[in-house]
């Protein structure tokens, strides 16, 4: 084992591929169905002629640059493994930021009496499920719509609410935006949708731009077509003083705080990511 580890490092190393140590200790034990800690473990125990097989496989396909969670199947999001496909994107670190400040918006202050109804929650563009279902798992005290363009992605959402016993309380609605909602209101919507702005596409790393769904990607010519939408219809389906949340990209932030204050909204904010990059938005429908 200890051998094939190491040709698999090596072999990404030589072909510039990132996390080459990483992506050679997931795909293998992914491969020998173990965890990473036993493949050190189990150092010296050799590979059979059908695992070796798998292994060549999974390889090749990194080789292609193909995303080591499309290879595996999954991808740990929040402390949870979701299921992924190249229907959706894979569900990345950064995001997790959303997630703390949706989190700290639903905790109710000091003076609030407690509910006699849960939080509705909104999550425009829900890929794989991710943030609605990190949320209904981390709040029973939540209800949640979550909105997708693409049917193979809600039927992917659908299979993590049911891995992760939250579908009773996460509805899934095909649809753009808004859109399939109607006049329906929530104390906080969250979206990480497509910012990458059309010409930027081409420019992403192989991974990304080969592999995983334009769909979910592209943002239009300035990146800001699906932001620019959700923010102006913002406060048509916010409660009085719910919360809006939207992931943006690199040097987005000071477009889209703009384009938040000119839709009326309050208390409009940009958020670092654990990188110290402007990731986030947070802002308030007036009370």
């Amino acid at each position: 084992m200890a051998r094939v580890l190491d040709w698999m490092r090596q072999d990404f190393v030589a072909r510039g591929l990132p996390s080459a140590r990483l992506d050679a200790e997931v795909l293998l034990a992914s491969v020998l169905k173990l965890r990473r800690v036993d493949l050190y473990v189990r150092f010296d125990q050799p590979l059979t002629p059908a695992e070796l097989a798998l292994v060549r496989g999974a390889v090749e396909r990194r080789r292609a640059f193909e995303p080591v969670a499309y290879i595996v199947g999954q991808r740990e999001f929040y402390g949870r493994t979701m299921t992924v496909s190249p229907a959706v994107l894979v569900p990345r670190p950064e995001t997790e930021v959303l997630i703390e400040l949706a989190l700290g918006a639903l905790q109710p202050t000091s003076n609030d009496t407690p509910r006699e109804t849960p939080y509705a929650v909104l999550d425009v563009g829900t890929g794989s499920g991710a943030i609605a279902i990190t949320l209904a798992a981390e709040r029973p005290d939540v209800i949640l719509d979550a909105v997708d363009l693409s049917a193979e992605a809600i039927a992917i959402a659908r299979a993590n609410a049911a891995t992760h016993n939250v579908s009773e309380r996460v509805r899934f609605v095909l649809g753009s935006l808004y859109e399939p909602l109607g006049a329906a209101r929530y104390d906080l919507i969250v979206s990480n949708p497509p910012y990458i702005p059309t010409a930027d596409i081409e420019t992403l790393m192989p991974d990304v731009r080969a592999h995983e769904p334009h769909l979910a990607l592209d943002g239009g010519v300035s990146g800001l077509d699906l932001i620019e939408i959700l923010l102006s219809q913002a406060r048509d389906h916010l409660v009085p003083g719910g919360t809006l949340l939207i992931e943006f990209g690199l040097g987005q932030g000071p477009a889209i705080a703009k384009l938040a204050s000119d839709a009326g909204l309050r208390d409009v904010t940009l958020h670092d990511d654990y990188t110290h990059r402007q990731r986030v938005l947070s802002a308030r429908a007036p009370a």
